[in-house]
């Protein structure tokens, strides 16, 4: 059986979202016998020439990574009708049969990055920099926004998107600007862009907190926590259904909490306080519990308490 994914502009080694899915097929090569490869895009323009490599080359399922594929992925799944497609970060209103969304509830784990922010802060002041605004990307803004809120109402969020994710250099010089307003923890959710957000805290010798992968070793002295997004989980899911013939061809799997689909870094012991985790497992089983709502959107923000 022969799986394929295409990236996005961040590409496979973009210590983020494409490559939590590329280590997810290469689990599935390793441990469910299959041939794993994939077709790295450098602009927009890439993702349907790179699928169409990929169908000629007799894949089983191909992989969309990210949700600026939504459009090519419907488009190639209905000129190709037996091919099996799958999509990480997008939910097709009507999904095409051939094709599987997997989307997850970034905005609980971004919760839970948010309020160790708000608690672990000294300045009072914390930064978001996001990708590009998305329906995506919002589920981390206002569930970051959120988990301050819950910590610390007189916390100021300063927020920037920097409508790349694979600019690495516009992130740095954002996250600069932010910390030069006094923000001393800078949460990120913006791929390969976000890599530049980590070297502006080493630079500055301030905090940050990762994103999909637990970022600390890209700074372990600055990446205080992570909000993690298994990629790899929900790719190795859908490939080890379909190997078992089970396809769920038509749906979109969604992925939280309770499901193991998001989390914080197991490395966040390193830097946040005993005391401040504790209250952080409460908060989880509040959120798995339903008890705590968490927002995804402005609409949603607005009414939190």
């Amino acid at each position: 059986m022969k799986v394929a994914m295409v990236t996005d502009t961040g590409g496979v080694n973009d210590q983020s979202f494409n490559q939590s899915a590329w280590e997810g097929l290469q689990r599935a090569e390793k441990e469910l016998n299959i041939k794993a490869s994939y077709q790295e895009s450098k602009q927009d323009a890439d993702y349907k020439p790179n699928m169409e490599t990929l169908l000629d080359a007799g894949n089983d399922l191909i992989w969309g990574i990210g949700f600026k594929m939504g459009d090519t992925i419907e488009s190639e799944a209905k000129t190709n009708p037996d091919q099996k497609y799958a999509i990480i970060d997008f939910a097709y209103p009507t999904t095409p049969k051939n094709v599987v969304g997997v989307v997850f509830k970034a905005e609980e784990s971004s919760f839970l990055v948010g309020y160790i922010a708000g608690k672990m802060t000294k300045t009072g002041k914390v930064g978001f920099v996001g990708g590009i605004e998305s329906n995506v990307i919002d589920g981390f803004d206002y569930g970051f926004q959120a988990g301050v809120k819950t910590a610390n109402p007189n916390v100021k969020v300063l927020r920037q998107y920097a409508e790349s994710f694979g600019d690495a250099a516009k992130g740095k010089s954002i996250a600069t600007k932010m910390y030069q307003d006094g923000a001393d923890i800078v949460f990120h959710a913006a791929g390969g862009t976000g890599d530049g957000v980590i070297a502006a805290a080493k630079e500055q010798n301030k905090f940050a907190i990762g994103v999909d992968r637990d970022q600390n070793s890209l700074a372990p002295d600055n990446v205080i926590t992570s909000a993690m997004k298994r990629v790899d989980n929900g790719v190795y899911d859908v490939v080890k259904q379909l190997k078992d013939g089970k396809f769920p061809g038509g749906t979109t799997v969604v992925l939280g909490l309770k499901e193991g689909g998001v989390d914080i870094a197991p490395t966040s012991n390193k830097h946040v306080p005993a005391d401040i985790l504790k209250e952080v497992d409460g908060l989880k089983q509040k959120i798995i519990n339903g008890e705590i709502k968490v927002p995804n959107n402005k609409e949603t923000f607005a009414s939190f308490k």
